[in-house]
């Protein structure tokens, strides 16, 4: 994808052209080339050589030394940009202040991965490495040079940890920091990214993106901003952003490849009573409809696709009724969408009922997005379908996929424990090289062959009796569960066990910091989603570390390998001991829904007669491969609707 970096000067970003014949052709080979990692080592060394002979004359400065020491710094940076000898006293400068502010210290193998990110990298770092302090390098660095900085976390609570604990540092250093969740208010947001530095969330600065798009009435052009200031109808600027300078990406594959797969939409909600008996309507026709006969759910792409027998039998139900129900294509969408509503979204598992309201949970973070809706009248069938009360449809007003929102940044780099196996397609959509960073100690963490069980009620004894064993040695424990049903229901296992434990799920985000606190402590058993698989630091005391350090249990493979890899990586960090238990069962999901196991268990057999792992890694690898296919798609999609809305002279 080639591209023009636009500075508009009050919004700079990139803007992209469409690809020729030629770049969509090439894009197989180019992802296949990318797929090779670098290993970095030499010009690692160069640069920490570079941080050490500037280490000396800072090292030993007080707060108001090393704050005239950046003042001095600044311009510099400014008029002679990323030199070996700037960006080695920068990096110093940083790691003392570090010391300093918050009693740590950037190890070399962190400065090597502030390098790969200030150079416009992905940095596959080790869990446990400390990218978070790590990621102070870079953003630090770029800020004094006068580069605007967005730290993007994936979850509002890890961006408010970070901000709080790194933030310190920033501040030491004259710099300014914001932080933006999802509890600031759209309208107060513009100061926060007016700050040198400002972490956020991938969905609420996309979303901010998206209302800035709308305010420019689409690309921004100088001259229809500055008539806005004079005029007065922005107020101050009528923007929240500045623009998209350098964005780091923590957690980079969750960004853009696991979450990659769905665009983001910017919709209004519509007032419209009528709509209420026509969900009402739609749901009681696709009630008499039967799977098999009528339709067939297509649960690798969950989608319900219609047989010519079900239009038929749809068109014979809906007879009497009038409206959207006399033409088949409305008809049949909206009766999909029941359908969809009725099999495939599950309560508990992809959304909560609370106080009479239908919250979607964000299947990678496990957490709750209370803001979030499904389009298409989705979210009003499944509020019916619960008895809650039926919010207004929602008027989609802006759309943008996460692969060409964050292409538009001037500079994009990125750190994940997990990015090799997806190393060619950040190469071939994003331009994004993947460098491998080393670890400080060797990892000696110990994780025992997959355990496959026959049926679930079989998995979920041995998952109890591996904690049982495990909490007699007296280790803290981690359970990773895929839904919150899943972890509710081992939660109730345990207490028939008598085993006391913590649950941490959507219900219980208020509770995380304090509950991920207590983790770590001798014997302390811990039942989670998602939540607790990425960024989550257990810290151990001597006497877990003593015992074995934290025990993980994976009680069901998730459909990315990288996901799983991701939960094993919060024990044995830093070189502590640790092991991890992974359990399955031939009624998981994902074999269901990407193996189909023989009569009797899941329905037909695969095109291979597989069994035991080998039938998990085909189900896991079947699963990524229709991922990438899906991302694909919504790409393709965007690119699409992207022109025919500038052919229309639409914002985007």
């Amino acid at each position: 994808m080639s591209t023009d970096i636009l500075g508009y000067g009050f919004y700079p970003e990139r803007v992209e052209k469409r690809e020729n014949w030629l770049e969509r052709t090439m894009r197989a080979p180019v992802r296949w080339v990318g797929r090779d990692i670098d290993q970095g080592s030499r010009r690692f060394a160069t640069l920490i050589a570079a941080v050490n002979a500037a280490a000396p004359s800072i090292d030993g400065l007080d707060l108001a030394g090393l704050r005239a020491y950046a003042d001095d710094l600044r311009p510099r940076l400014k008029r002679e940009g990323y030199t070996d000898a700037l960006v080695g006293e920068a990096f110093a400068l940083v790691r003392a202040t570090a010391q300093a502010v918050v009693g740590m210290r950037h190890y070399d193998v962190q400065l090597a991965g502030g390098y790969v990110l200030l150079t416009g990298r992905v940095a596959e770092m080790e869990t446990g490495e400390g990218k978070t302090l790590t990621a102070t390098l870079a953003a630090a660095t770029a800020a004094l040079a006068g580069t605007p900085v967005h730290v993007v976390t994936v979850n509002d609570y890890l961006a408010e940890r970070d901000a709080e604990e790194m933030g310190k540092v920033y501040k030491a250093l004259g710099l300014t920091v914001g932080c933006v969740t999802q509890k600031i208010p759209p309208n107060e947001r513009a100061p926060h990214y007016a700050c040198d530095i400002t972490y956020c969330t991938n969905k609420d600065v996309t979303f901010d993106y998206l209302r800035d798009r709308m305010q420019l009435k689409g690309r921004p052009r100088a001259l229809r901003y500055a008539v806005g200031k004079v005029g007065g109808t922005g107020g101050d600027t009528g923007l929240t952003l500045r623009g998209l300078h350098f964005a780091i990406l923590d957690e980079i594959d969750s960004v853009l490849v696991d979450e990659a797969r769905t665009p983001l939409i910017l919709s209004a909600e519509t007032d419209d009573a009528g709509l209420e008996r026509i969900y009402r309507e739609g749901l009681s026709l696709a009630g008499q409809l039967v799977e098999g006969k009528d339709f067939v759910i297509e649960h690798q792409r969950t989608s319900i696709r219609f047989l010519k027998e079900g239009k038929d039998r749809l068109a014979q139900l809906a007879a009497g009724l009038r409206g959207v129900w006399t033409g088949p294509n409305r008809r049949e969408e909206l009766v999909r969408q029941a359908l969809t509503a009725l099999h495939l979204f599950k309560r508990d598992q992809q959304y909560l009922v609370t106080d009479d309201k239908v919250q979607i949970v964000d299947e990678f973070t496990g957490r709750v997005m209370p803001d979030r809706s499904w389009e298409r009248g989705l979210h009003q069938m499944i509020e019916v379908k619960e008895g809650c009360p039926i919010t207004g449809q929602r008027e989609t007003l802006a759309r943008i996929s996460y692969q060409r929102f964050f292409r538009r940044y001037l500079r994009l780099a990125g750190m994940t424990g997990t990015a090799k196996e997806i190393a060619g397609e950040l190469w071939s959509v994003y331009g994004l090289k993947v460098m491998r960073v080393p670890t400080r100690k060797p990892v000696i963490r110990q994780i025992a062959p997959l355990r496959i069980l026959a049926t679930e009620d079989e998995k979920w004894q041995a998952v109890v009796e591996a904690i049982r064993r495990e909490h007699a040695r007296g280790r803290p424990i981690l359970v990773g569960t895929r839904s919150v049903v899943a972890s509710e229901k081992l939660s109730a296992l345990l207490v028939d066990a008598g085993l006391e434990h913590s649950l941490l799920n959507a219900r219980q985000d208020k509770e995380e910091a304090e509950i991920v606190a207590q983790a770590g402590q001798p014997g302390r058993i811990t039942v989670a989603t998602n939540m607790a698989g990425r960024g989550t630091d257990i810290k151990l005391p001597p006497a877990s570390l003593a015992a074995g350090g934290l025990h993980v249990i994976a009680t069901e493979l998730h459909e990315s390998g990288r996901v799983d890899r991701q939960l094993f990586g919060r024990c044995a960090r830093q070189g502590d001991p640790g092991s991890c238990d992974v359990f399955a069962s031939y009624e998981d999901d994902l074999i269901v829904r990407y193996a189909r196991l023989a009569s009797g268990v899941a329905g037909k057999a695969p095109a291979k007669d597989l069994t035991g792992p080998a039938l998990f890694r085909f189900a896991q690898n079947r699963a990524e491969r229709i991922h990438g296919m899906m991302r694909k798609e919504v790409l393709e999609m965007d690119d699409y609707l992207g022109d025919m809305l500038a052919f229309a002279g639409r914002a985007e």
